[in-house]
């Protein structure tokens, strides 16, 4: 991350714009680009990965499909 190349001290740049940030809203530098983040998280612009439990990549199956009686 680019911690390493800032002075001690000194706040990371917003990762939405590169400004310095401020440190009532950090990492972002206004409410703005905290809300552009927020933005793309919710519309899944950004996304966590995940590895399966079961490994072969198939969505789990209901044990017990439902039954019509």
């Amino acid at each position: 991350m680019s911690a390493a190349r800032t002075p001690r001290g000194a706040a990371p740049p917003c990762p939405i714009c590169g400004k310095p940030a401020a440190p009532a809203l950090a990492p972002f530098c206004s409410e703005r680009c905290a809300d552009i983040d927020l933005g793309r998280w919710l519309s899944d612009r950004y996304v966590i990965p995940a590895a399966d439990e079961d490994g072969d990549g198939a969505p789990p199956r209901d044990p017990e499909p439902d039954r019509k009686s």
